[in-house]
Parts: structure tokens; C-alpha cells; sequence
């Protein structure tokens, strides 16, 4: 059974203050299971460990026998495996998506591996056909048992052809055709900047990695366990943008350290386009009420794509932001089109003045925000919802919030450190 936790809020209440960007979530998360592909000790700076996705795959990787120091305080983990096995596995039910990232680590010392089901759903609940392409396509035996996915064989490299652009398939094919014989060919790929982190990460380890464009890698594997790194973990743009926006809601003053404006162009336009003018240097940003210009908040029309556009995960804090705009905002998203279930919460802050079908929502600001019962629906969208019970009038209540703590790293600390206050409890 997975703790769940509510989040009490009493509303109006404005950011003031400093807050570090944690390294980011998808690169921590692979970079955290790349590191078991190495027999010498791998350390990883600007690492998130309180996250609730790293803690359990710390803990499930012990238990496969991985030796791994966290140090909360400095914000690294050092990864040391000399040996696997799963023996000391009790249950394979693991609450985390990317499960078959742990698979390349078991096949190249043991020939053999026993992986959880992706979010610990069974046979047909979640789609991971691509994943048992790519271990099939490398030259291994894949069978589905009851608890867990067994992949047998050795990696040998070869074609891999996506049939859809997939980040997680692309990240498991680079772990496995780092440690295979040859040469493999990934086409299709989906190069993100936190799979440019995981490719950086296993060249230091020893692969030979090319990429050509935006969907094509060549890797040439070395046949084995990889040699030792230290390596530090890219910013999570999508906190950083969480942080901005917050600010720029509320009218507070926020500096915001480790922002990686190489992979926010796009993201800091629209905010630019809506009136937002935020003070910056080389990583840091500066939010004030100065930021705004005469007229406020403008409303802004954008559409979320792939990098390095507006991603999918970033489109509820537009939505969030065009409750404050001077008039109707539309955020349309055609690659994720039913990630819509956050704006029908969100509407319970401000009667109605969210419009929502698929691919498509519809904000009419600037709306007056009152305090809720809300529920966590996805993890940004959990977020959304916290910084709307900070600007609503009178207390809130957001159910499940440990979907939120799930992708920021020590959240009621950092609430804390921008003098906002609020109430997480385990929930009944």
C-alpha cells in the first residue's frame, strides 16, 4: 500500500524569497539506473533524492544488490554494483513508470533479468510493447510471467525501428546498446534535453554514442559493464517555469537559481509575449512585480508539441497563468489531447471560468480565485493546483498531493524557503 497525502492551504499568500531548481526528474530517474551499468563507483551530482520515484528505485535497487550513498544535504547520490541478483526481491510492485530502465544492468552481468511492471500495472494496463521490441530486436528472449517482465539472452547490437517517436524507448535502447557487442542503429528516437543528459552520461561511462539530427543514434556498445563517472544532473525546466509562473501570479519577489535557458527558448517567449519582463543573468532569473508591465498579465494563445516547444508537461501552468491574464487564453495540446482531467479541478477555483475539451482549453481571466477541495490528477497538474490554492481567496484542500512531491524534490522545504506555508498530512 502507497502513502497518500492531502496539502492544506489558507490562500493569498505571496512568494518572497530564494529557490534552488533541483536537478531534473526525467534525467535523475535514467541516470539513476544507468549508473548500475558501471562495476567501478558512479557519483551524481545535483541529484533530487527526496523524490518519491528515487526513493523507491533506490530501494528496489538495493534489494537487486546495488550499494548506493545519498547524501540529502548535498544533493548526490554515489552508485556502487559489483554484483546483482534477484533474490532478495519480495515483491515486484514498484510505483514508478520506468522499471525496464533496470533491465540492461541485470542482463549484462547475469544474461538474465526480472523487472516490475511499469507503475506496477500488469499485462495490458499500461503500454510497453516498444520496450519488449527493443530487447527483442537486440537479440533477447522475452516472456510476460504473473509478478514480472524476464528478459534472457545477451545484447547484441543491430537496427532498432521505432514505429512512433518514444522517450522511454529511447532510453532503454541507449542503456542496452551501451553494454551490447556492436553497433546499433536507434531510428525513430525522441531526443530530449534529459536524454541528451542520459547520452552524455554513458559516453563518460565508455559508449560510443553519434546522434544525427533529432531522431537518429548510433551507438557502438563495448560488450560488458561500463567504466565509473561523475556527472552532474541538467535543471528541471518544468520547475524552474513552476517557479516563475508562481511569482509572476502573484506578484511576488522570487530570484530562482539554476535555470537552463538553452532548453526553456520557446517556454520564456510566451511568457514574454504575455507581458511577463523578467530580470536574468546565465542561470538565474529574477521575478518581481516590477516584471509586469503596465496592462499586467497579457492573454497569449500557444499550442504544446515536442521540445523545444511548450512540452505536454508544462501546459497547466500556462492554463494557471491565464486565470491572472486581462482576457481569453487558449493552450492547445494535439500530441496529448486528453490531458485535460487537472483543468476540471482547477475550475473548482474559479467557477467556471475554465472551457476544456480534448486538445484544447479555454481561460477566461483575469477569474477570481476562491479557496477548494481539490484532487490530484497527474503530477504537474497536481502543481497547478498547489499555486492556485496559494493566489485563491480563503483555505484549500488538494487530495494526493504526493503526486506533486513526486516531480519536486523536497517541496514543503522549498514552500518554506519563499515564506509560504502549508499543512501535508498522510491522508485517511
Amino acid at each position: 500500500m502507497h502513502m497518500r497525502y492531502d496539502m492544506i492551504v489558507e490562500g493569498c499568500q505571496v512568494p518572497s524569497g530564494r529557490v534552488k531548481v533541483s536537478g531534473a526528474k526525467n534525467a535523475a530517474t535514467r541516470l539513476l539506473a544507468a549508473a548500475m551499468l558501471a562495476d567501478e563507483p558512479v557519483r551524481i551530482r545535483n541529484f533530487p533524492t527526496q523524490l518519491v520515484d528515487v526513493v523507491e528505485k533506490i530501494r528496489f535497487m538495493r534489494n537487486l544488490g546495488a550499494e548506493i550513498d545519498v547524501d540529502d544535504a548535498n544533493d548526490f547520490v554515489e552508485v556502487r554494483t559489483k554484483t546483482l541478483s534477484y533474490d532478495n526481491i519480495e515483491s515486484y510492485d514498484l510505483p514508478i513508470r520506468t522499471t525496464y530502465l533496470l533491465t540492461a544492468g541485470q542482463i549484462v552481468r547475469n544474461g538474465k533479468a526480472r523487472i516490475p511492471y511499469p507503475g506496477g500495472c500488469k499485462i495490458g494496463a499500461r503500454g510497453y510493447d516498444l520496450h519488449l521490441m527493443v530487447w527483442r530486436d537486440l537479440g533477447c528472449v522475452v516472456e510476460e510471467k504473473d509478478d514480472y517482465i524476464e528478459i534472457t539472452g545477451q545484447f547484441k547490437g543491430g537496427p532498432i525501428d521505432f514505429p512512433i517517436s518514444t522517450v522511454g524507448g529511447t532510453e532503454n535502447a541507449l542503456m542496452c546498446a551501451s553494454v551490447a557487442e556492436g553497433v546499433t542503429e536507434i531510428r525513430n528516437a525522441y531526443i530530449t534535453p534529459e536524454v541528451e543528459d542520459l547520452i552524455d552520461m554513458l559516453g563518460q561511462m565508455g559508449a560510443q554514442i553519434e546522434n544525427f539530427g533529432n531522431s537518429l543514434i548510433r551507438v557502438r556498445g563495448i560488450g560488458g559493464v561500463m567504466r565509473g563517472a561523475s556527472f552532474e544532473v541538467m535543471p528541471d525546466r518544468i520547475e524552474a517555469l513552476t517557479w516563475i509562473i508562481f511569482a509572476a501570479m502573484t506578484g511576488g519577489s522570487v530570484f530562482v537559481d539554476g535555470v537552463p535557458f538553452k532548453h526553456m527558448e520557446v517556454p520564456l517567449l510566451h511568457l514574454e509575449d504575455a507581458g511577463i519582463d523578467l530580470y536574468r543573468n546565465s542561470n538565474s532569473v529574477f521575478v518581481s512585480g516590477d516584471c509586469m508591465r503596465d496592462q499586467g498579465i497579457q492573454p497569449f494563445e500557444l499550442a504544446c508539441g515536442t521540445h523545444p516547444g511548450v512540452i505536454s508537461d508544462m501546459q497547466s501552468f500556462y492554463v494557471l497563468l491565464g486565470m491572472k491574464a486581462n482576457g481569453i487564453s487558449r493552450t492547445f495540446d494535439y500530441r496529448y489531447p486528453e490531458r485535460i482531467a487537472y483543468a476540471r479541478e482547477l475550475n473548482k477555483f474559479c467557477d467556471g471560468a475554465i472551457e476544456f475539451e480534448p486538445g484544447k482549453i479555454t481561460t477566461r481571466g483575469v477569474a477570481k480565485l476562491r479557496g477548494a477541495d481539490v484532487t490530484s490528477t497527474d503530477l504537474r497538474g497536481s502543481m497547478a493546483l498547489v499555486l492556485a490554492a496559494f493566489c485563491a481567496e480563503g483555505q484549500s484542500r488538494i487530495k494526493d498531493v504526493q503526486m506533486a512531491m513526486r516531480g519536486y524534490n523536497n517541496l514543503p522545504g522549498k514552500l518554506q524557503a519563499l515564506g509560504v506555508h502549508a499543512s501535508v498530512f498522510a491522508a485517511e
